[in-house]
C-alpha cells in the first residue's frame, strides 16, 4: 500500500505525517535524523505495517513540514511536535528514531513519559553543541548570531537533475541501496528553477538559541520510564560523537550492535535491524 499524507498542527506549524494505515493497532512512530525525511523509512514501514499503526513524520523544517520562521529548531521545539503527532495517532506509541531524531525522541520520552511505551534509538545520544559551546554566554551568542546571519546571504545552487541529487546522496553514504536511491532523492528534493533543491530548511543547521546543553541531556534520559534499545553500527563514523555511557542515565536499557552497518543502519543492514526490533517492540 501507499501511505496517506496528513498534517498535524504543532506550535502553529503544519507537521507532515505519512500514515500507513491499520489505525486500530498500536502506534509505531518513525522519527528521521537531521536533513532527512519521513519517506526514507518506507522499507521499515512496510515491514511493520501489518502489526502496527505506522506513522512517519517530517520533523519541522524537513520534508513537507513547515519551516520555522525565526529558526526554532532545538530539541525542545521538535519534542513538542513529536508529542503532538503521537497524540493525533494514538498514544502511547512505540518509537524508532535515527540520529538527531533519537535525541529528539529521548527528550520527548523524558518530558512526556506517558506518550512513549518503547523507544529504539539508532545512534542518537550525541550532543548537539560542540565542546566549546556548553556555556551560553556572550561568545556563544556572537558565534551563533554570526552563523545564522551567514545563512541569510548564503546562496545554494540547485542540482541540475534528480540523478545529480542521487549522486550526492551516494557520495555521502556509498552503502545506500542503489534501487532505493531514486526514491530517497525524489522525496528529499523539490523542483526549482534550474533543477532541484533539498527540501530541508538551511536554518535547521543553526539549531536554536534555547538549545539544550550536553550536560542537560542526562536529566531528560533519567526521566524516561519506558524500555530503551540503543542500536549502533559496527562501522559507523558517527560512533565517536555518541554519549560515552547513556546506560548510566536510563532505567531500563539494552544495547545492540549491528555488524556491517554504518550510521544509516536501517539502510545498510535492514534485515539484521528488523531481527532486533521485532522482539523488542513485541514485548
Amino acid at each position: 500500500m501507499t501511505p496517506i499524507q496528513r498534517f498535524v498542527t504543532s506550535q502553529r506549524l503544519r507537521i507532515s505525517c505519512w500514515d500507513w494505515g491499520n489505525p486500530s493497532a498500536p502506534t509505531l512512530l518513525l522519527v528521521h535524523g537531521g536533513r532527512d525525511h519521513a519517506r526514507s523509512w518506507d522499507r521499515i514501514a512496510e515491514a511493520f505495517r501489518d502489526d502496527y499503526h505506522v506513522v512517519a513524520l517530517d520533523l519541522r523544517g524537513h520534508g513537507d513540514s513547515d519551516w520555522s520562521i525565526g529558526g526554532n529548531y532545538g530539541l525542545p521545539d521538535n519534542a513538542l511536535d513529536v508529542a503532538a503527532v503521537i497524540e493525533s495517532s494514538g498514544a502511547p506509541a512505540r518509537i524508532l528514531a535515527h540520529s538527531y531524531g533519537g535525541s529528539v525522541s529521548l527528550v520527548t520520552a523524558g518530558t512526556f513519559p506517558a506518550l512513549v511505551s518503547r523507544l529504539a534509538v539508532m545512534e542518537g545520544t550525541h550532543s548537539l553543541n560542540p565542546p566549546d559551546q556548553d556555556h551560553v554566554g556572550v561568545e556563544w551568542m556572537r558565534n551563533w548570531a554570526r552563523r545564522l546571519r551567514g545563512f541569510e546571504t548564503q546562496e545554494s545552487r540547485p542540482y541540475p537533475s534528480l540523478q545529480a541529487a542521487e549522486a550526492r546522496m551516494r557520495e555521502a553514504n556509498p552503502r545506500l541501496p542503489a534501487d532505493f536511491l531514486p526514491h530517497l532523492a525524489a522525496y528529499a528534493s523539490r523542483p526549482v528553477e534550474g533543477g532541484y533543491m533539498w527540501k530541508y530548511d538551511l536554518w535547521v543547521n543553526g539549531r536554536s538559541s534555547m538549545e539544550l546543553r550536553r550536560d542537560e541531556l542526562p536529566e531528560f534520559w533519567e526521566a524516561v520510564e519506558c524500555p530503551v534499545l540503543l542500536v549502533t553500527g559496527s562501522e559507523s563514523a558517527a560512533a565517536g560523537r555518541q554519549h560515552p555511557n547513556p546506560e548510566a542515565h536510563l532505567r531500563e536499557v539494552r544495547r545492540v550492535q549491528i555488524e556491517g552497518a554504518g550510521h544509516w543502519i536501517h539502510h545498510d543492514q535492514k534485515d539484521a535491524l528488523l531481527a532486533e526490533l521485532r522482539p523488542f517492540f513485541a514485548d
